[in-house]
């Protein structure tokens, strides 16, 4: 009989070392969301030779691996796969020059800045160590390698698409982010772990002319650096110290010459929330300003405010936190396990659960060299010189990463589908 390792990190150890040219390679050639044709067709190849019932083109370019090992539990595990509009600046040897076209058509620089290549990889080798120990557990293991997680829309296509007419509905659903922590690190937030995000676009429009005769025109650039100044008020003025949002304008467009004035201005907003009343209050004061600004420019067409991407709060289920962790703790020795504060980022693996009323364990993991982290312990802020997810510069070490996170979704597996191989009357 094949077993998993007491310490799932001894076992997890060449099976990360097989799978770093895998990595390397995924990093090299990233892909845009529900772009991962390239990406699905290396998971589907590696899950059908360590014996998967695989179903690709699940929410366009999602793929599913399913093994089924007798009677029990059905754990579903989570990896998202698509990359983000950013130029490389790593100089890794394996750095991506990758280009791609975004969703407004444009010719773009890819990059794995988000770590999901990590997450790839370390799935795929957790469904190696399970395949290889079916002896050991009873059960269903549901891998799902998900699109477009970036755009906050991947999830929930693959439900639209079907997913749980070809999947069971899993009794829990897990997953991993690798993070600018120490490696050898697990974060962990029972309750509330990630934000609610919404994406607004916003198109003002202006009355183009000259630029030597701007009393001829309204200027959308004028009227949108006031509205950007003025969404800055809706934080640190409509919402209360107690309470926790953020709103940012990552994009700003306007205009293609310097003696033109525009007659269009685009403004891309992002606001992070944790409480529904502060999402609403803040997405309908985004709304009032930017109608205000543009009434006070006078403009002739009101602005149009159109929402994108959206999703709720992560909401991790205490009780299902709370053994999982028990299991890293037992099995992952030398790891360091540790509650941490909700982070504002946002997660759309959420969206996996709650359809089916399912339970969500969804962890951070470290990425990081710890030597950058002179206080490892305190955690409260990113020292000098560690880039965040989403930076040019972003590059999770991927020894010992990989290990751990292999191991980390083994552990976590294998702690639900345990139930399966005790007797019946010990269930």
């Amino acid at each position: 009989m094949t077993t998993v390792s007491s310490d799932a990190l001894d076992a997890a150890t060449p099976v990360a070392a097989r799978l770093l040219p895998v990595y390397e390679d995924l990093h090299r050639y990233p892909e845009l969301s529900f772009h991962e044709v390239r990406t699905a067709g290396i998971i589907a190849a590696r899950l059908a030779e360590l014996g998967y019932d695989v179903h690709e083109g699940v929410g366009r370019t999602g793929v599913v691996g399913v093994l089924r090992v007798g009677e029990g539990p059905v754990v579903m595990l989570r990896a998202d796969m698509d990359a983000l509009p950013v130029r490389e600046q790593t100089g890794l040897p394996y750095a991506s020059s990758e280009r791609g076209i975004d969703p407004d058509g444009n010719d773009v620089p890819v990059m794995h800045a988000c770590g999901h290549d990590i997450h790839v990889t370390a799935l795929l080798g957790a469904a190696e160590l399970l395949a290889g120990a079916q002896s050991d557990w009873s059960g269903t293991l549901v891998l799902v390698f998900q699109p477009a997680e970036e755009n906050g829309g991947g999830a929930q296509v693959m439900i639209d698409d079907g997913l749980y007419d070809i999947v069971p509905a899993p009794d829990v659903v897990m997953g991993q982010h690798v993070m600018p922590l120490p490696t050898g690190f697990i974060g962990v937030s029972t309750g509330p772990a990630f934000a609610a995000t919404d994406e607004l676009e916003v198109r003002l429009f202006g009355r183009g002319g000259h630029g030597s005769q701007p009393e001829s025109t309204i200027d959308p650039v004028v009227m949108a650096a006031a509205t950007v100044m003025r969404l800055q008020t809706i934080v640190s003025r409509e919402v209360a110290g107690r309470e926790t949002a953020v709103l940012t304008i990552g994009t700003m467009q306007a205009g293609s010459k310097s003696n033109v004035i525009a007659d269009e201005a685009r403004l891309g907003l992002n606001i992070r929330s944790y409480d529904p009343g502060v999402r609403d209050r803040v997405i309908a004061a985004a709304h009032r300003i930017v109608n205000a600004e543009a009434a006070a420019s006078g403009v002739d067409r009101a602005p149009e405010i159109t929402g994108r991407d959206s999703f709720p709060v992560l909401v991790n289920d205490p009780a299902a936190t709370g053994r999982t962790v028990a299991a890293f703790a037992e099995r992952l020795s030398g790891v360091t396990v540790r509650e941490v504060q909700p982070v504002m980022g946002s997660e759309d693996i959420g969206n996996l659960a709650i359809p089916v009323d399912a339970p969500i364990v969804y962890w951070l993991l470290g990425g990081a060299d710890p030597a950058l982290f002179p206080e490892p312990e305190t955690l409260t802020a990113l020292p000098n010189g560690v880039p965040s997810n989403h930076s040019p510069f972003f590059a999770p070490v991927p020894e010992p990463t990989l290990r751990v996170g292999i191991a980390a979704l083994t552990t976590a597996a294998r702690e639900w589908l345990r139930a399966a191989e005790q007797p019946e009357g010990e269930r």
